[in-house]
């Protein structure tokens, strides 16, 4: 079974830093830059661990925002200082058009969601039509809270230092497998039981691409009760959704 996990669902750099404006409960044209910058590059760095590749347009983001760090705290005239113009104005008036756009698309996503439950089609009314589950946003939580919880999990690890490093080469679809039949067994998971201290990076971002790929899929519901609080992750029962098919998973387990 060949798979490959499309990375582009972090959406983008200007994504992130909204999170980051919500999760500090302040508004968009009053941004802390100084603390907002630290949480941006620490994101990033998490972000370079799964795919460098995927960092591009974050990384110039940062660079922007340590720009306006920096001039924040140049010294200043008490003369000109209010004939200078305040260094975030651009940045803010991006970030409010892509909050603008967001939250638009947001808003038909449901409203498809809604039309679909309420005038289903039949099979024979349409062509076959190929579903591209990659490019299928995660929905029931905050994507960012999830990385946010991986960041955590990979620094502990880092400070175990395992007494031999093997590389792990397991299939992402055998990482979604095995979490997916102990959600069957236990009925629900924290995110971190997931992960076991002293695990090689490559099963940390592994088992991470998995949980990320299950939730795409629908295979499982990801569930955050209160804010910065435990993440659960929970099987999907709805008989309306198909069940996952893990065989290809079993024989490699079988072979291994």
């Amino acid at each position: 079974m060949d798979f490959c996990a499309d990375l582009n669902i972090f959406r983008g750099p200007l994504d992130l830093l909204l999170y980051l404006v919500r999760k500090h409960e302040v508004e968009i044209t009053d941004i802390p830059i100084a603390e907002i910058t630290d949480q941006y590059l620490q994101y990033i760095s998490v972000l370079e661990k799964i795919d460098v590749s995927a960092v591009g347009d974050f990384l110039a983001m940062a660079s922007t925002l340590i720009e306006i760090k920096s001039q924040q705290v140049l010294p200043r005239s008490d003369e000109i200082e209010d004939a200078i113009e305040d260094p975030r104005q651009e940045l803010v008036r991006r970030l409010l058009e892509y909050k603008k756009y967001r939250d638009a698309a947001s808003i038909l996503e449901e409203r498809s969601r809604q039309w679909q439950q309420c005038y289903p089609r039949l099979s024979s009314d349409l062509p076959g039509q190929d579903r591209n589950l990659s490019e299928e946003p995660i929905q029931e939580v905050e994507l960012w809270d999830l990385v946010s919880a991986f960041s955590r999990i990979v620094r502990e690890s880092e400070a175990i230092k395992p007494s031999s490093i093997v590389y792990d080469d397991t299939p992402i679809h055998v990482f979604m497998a095995r979490i997916h039949r102990r959600l069957l067994e236990r009925g629900r998971l924290t995110f971190r039981e997931l992960f076991e201290p002293g695990m090689h990076k490559s099963t940390l971002i592994g088992i991470f691409l998995a949980v990320l790929e299950l939730v795409r899929h629908h295979h499982v519901h990801v569930e955050q009760n209160t804010l910065f609080g435990e993440i659960w992750i929970l099987p999907n029962l709805d008989p309306s959704v198909e069940p996952p098919d893990f065989s290809d998973a079993d024989d490699y387990e079988t072979a291994k």
